[in-house]
């Protein structure tokens, strides 16, 4: 990669050249984005994982370009049209707008207008009037009259047709109109016609218009949605009458008959190739932009999701609530593994209680359960109430748990694979019960578009969605550490330098081999190389394993650091991880090297001071207002709720009933907010002010700064 490259990709990145130059290397050796901003902070001058990924992301981009560019330069050749200064400009350009406008003339075309008037002769017609320097056109286009050009209109037909392409082709032109655009476009949408009804979800879009640069990504994102469902027209268009005057300007000379020729092909020009053109590169562009900021809304809630508070390793019953067919309720080890299932049936229309309850106190009191996760869909509110009515022998915590998409974990192939034997019914049961227990270790095995947080998340752009949400994942798993002996294959999978098969091969080792005593043992793993080790071993953990440090974020590669540590205190590395006077007299100073500074000896003795801790936090309990439906509601209550959603024009709150309610952003806190996420985060206890209540259309709105 030449310097320039490098430049580019720092600019754009926005960080300093040496940084983005040894990151590049990094990730050219293969390095994984966690372990680069982990244990390579020297190198990087501690660039943290988003800063790393918008180098990966713009070495990316400029790879593609540079494909693109070859395969230009060698068609123009092809065509024999590629001169000394078209190659300078084509090999200068990095940007990919600028580099198609050089390729449109010579880009091969299907039948158009120009070409075929191109075929009856009449390129030199279009030349002279296009000077605008003669103006007997009368004279001249009859010159050019043949079988195929009847008349002196047919003539000049083509000959406009001609130089309409040739505007259309111009950078000057297309470079104005780009401008304009810019400027003072306007997004507009109307209601197709005849389908008022139909699609009255969009009615707030049925005649609609504001600046393109002022339209939100959930709105632009919303009319594009209504366009595709073909309830919407929308458009995207700047002042015609100004944008027409300004190219008229460039391309007329005086007001001749010639220069009238060319202004009607101009005119043309902009209503049949320019303006349609732009505007499918402005709706790119703005549908690019849209899908960034609700692809950010997305990864934002999901980083909060996945690392929420996990309850960690104890007994719990999973019930999957429900009326009609009755709530299914499982048992669960301390390791997320299946012991019993049934159900119970509390509710109507059988409304057993006195059944249900005694199979709960017998299963809890046989069992030694110590907590019960509930899942909040339909009944979950009941069920939970019912739960906590009942009288345990010792203590139990009842939860709530969020259960978007355990039915689509219970009918996938995951699931059919670690429960062939059971029904979707029991597998939906045992991933509610686990996610209480570990939010992260069971998610990761759903889809992420499937859990229910974002905005619009079928609307975007997959590819780029599935890249950023798979680097949020990966990013979670590594910044908590994986338990080698007790992870699935499904959560190794996104530990740094794994993958399926090395994830499925170190699963496989365990089960026959027994558990790992050290992180060195890892290289006994089939397949298993050295950059494989390096990669993973910082994120891995092995509790009460044969070396002290395996159990903690310090990286092999630096246990002779802390092991001399401890040499100079004449302590035991044991005796440095369990004594905060001991490391207190550390001075990171001596130990600095030409590879090791100060960013990594800090995290070294950061990570002596809290080996093991799982930087969630603890699951809590939370119990909402004595509310059931929404007809219990009224204007000016105050209740407690969660977070359960945060999108660019506010935040969805669970307050305990069916229906989620919205506080908009205007309503978020008594200040201005540009973003939502700077105010709330998914999980939060909030306390709401009910504003609205809408029972037919089943709408809440709720405000926190009036709470």
């Amino acid at each position: 990669m030449n310097d320039t490259h490098i430049k580019l990709i720092a600019e754009r990145a926005n960080v300093p050249v040496r940084k983005a130059e040894s990151t590049l290397k990094l990730l050219g050796e293969g390095a994984t984005i966690p372990f680069i901003a982990r244990y390579r902070k020297e190198a990087t001058g501690s660039l943290d994982e988003v800063q790393i990924a918008d180098i990966q992301r713009e070495n990316k981009k400029l790879e593609e370009l540079e494909k693109r560019r070859e395969s230009i330069l060698a068609s123009i050749e092809e065509q024999g049209k590629l001169t000394d200064s078209l190659r300078r400009r084509i090999a200068d350009t990095f940007d990919s707008t600028e580099l198609e406008d050089l390729y449109l003339p010579y880009k091969r075309k299907r039948k158009t207008r120009a070409s075929v008037a191109r075929e009856k002769g009449l390129e030199p017609l279009a030349e002279v009037i296009f000077r605008q320097e003669n103006n007997a056109l009368e004279r001249l286009a009859g010159s050019f009259i043949t079988n195929e050009v009847p008349t002196i209109d047919d003539a000049l037909q083509g000959a406009r047709d001609i130089i309409a392409e040739w505007i259309n082709e111009d950078e000057k032109a297309r470079n104005k109109l780009r401008y304009a655009f810019r400027k003072d476009a306007v997004i507009r949408s109307k209601v197709a016609r005849g389908k008022e009804e139909e699609g009255a979800k969009y009615r707030d879009y049925f005649d609609y218009e504001e600046p393109l640069k002022k339209c939100p990504s959930h709105r632009l994102l919303a009319m594009r949605r209504g366009e595709e469902e073909g309830f919407l027209r929308v458009s995207i268009t700047p002042d015609k009458e100004e944008t027409l005057f300004q190219l008229e300007k460039v391309y007329l000379r005086g007001a001749g008959p010639a220069a009238q020729q060319v202004k009607e092909a101009l005119h043309d020009s902009y209503d049949r190739l320019l303006e349609p053109s732009i505007e499918t590169e402005f709706r790119n562009i703005s549908k690019e932009k849209a899908d960034e900021e609700a692809i950010a809304v997305f990864a934002t809630n999901l980083r909060q999701l996945l690392l929420g508070a996990p309850l960690g390793q104890k007994r719990v019953l999973g019930i999957d609530p429900g009326y009609r067919t009755g709530c299914k309720v499982v048992v669960l080890d301390e390791s997320g593994q299946l012991l019993r299932n049934t159900a119970i049936y509390p509710h109507p229309p059988k409304s057993d209680e006195y059944n249900a309850s005694k199979t709960l106190e017998h299963l809890v009191e046989q069992f030694h359960i110590e907590a019960i996760a509930v899942g909040n869909g339909t009944a979950g509110r009941e069920t939970i109430d019912f739960c906590r009515r009942l009288k345990f022998g010792s203590p139990v915590q009842v939860f709530s748990v969020n259960e978007a998409g355990a039915s689509i974990y219970s009918a996938s192939e995951v699931a059919r694979e670690e429960f062939p034997d059971e029904d979707v019914t029991v597998r939906g049961a045992v991933s509610i019960g686990r996610r209480l227990m570990d939010p992260l270790a069971e998610l990761v095995k759903i889809d992420p578009k499937s859990i229910g947080v974002g905005q619009y998340q079928h609307d975007v752009n997959q590819p780029r969605l599935k890249e950023s949400l798979d680097q949020v994942v990966e990013s979670c798993v590594n910044s908590v550490g994986i338990n080698v002996n007790t992870a699935s294959k499904h959560l190794l999978t996104y530990v740094s330098g794994l993958g399926p098969a090395l994830a499925q091969n170190i699963v496989n080792f365990r089960a026959e081999k027994g558990a790992f005593h050290s992180r060195r043992q890892l290289m006994n793993v089939p397949r298993m190389g050295e950059k494989a080790f390096e990669q993973c071993a910082g994120f891995l953990r092995i509790r009460e394993g044969e070396h002290p440090l395996d159990n903690t974020a310090v990286h092999p590669e630096s246990y002779h650091i802390v092991e001399k540590m401890a040499r100079d205190l004449g302590c035991s590395t044991e005796d440095l991880i369990q004594r905060a006077d001991l490391r207190k007299q550390i001075d990171l100073r001596r130990y600095i090297t030409d590879t090791v500074g100060l960013p990594t000896l800090t995290d070294i003795l950061k990570e002596l001071e809290k080996p093991g801790l799982d930087p969630r936090g603890e699951a809590r309990a939370f119990e909402f207002a004595n509310i059931k439906s929404i007809e219990d509601l009224h204007i000016g209550m105050v209740v407690p709720g969660i977070v359960t959603n945060v999108t660019n024009f506010g935040a969805f709150v669970d307050i305990g009933i069916k229906e989620n309610g919205l506080v908009h952003i205007s309503h978020l806190a008594n200040r201005f907010v540009k973003n939502p996420a700077d105010v709330v985060s998914l999980n939060q206890e909030v306390m709401v002010k009910v504003l609205e209540v809408d029972i037919k259309r089943g709408r809440v709105q709720l405000s926190m700064k009036e709470a």
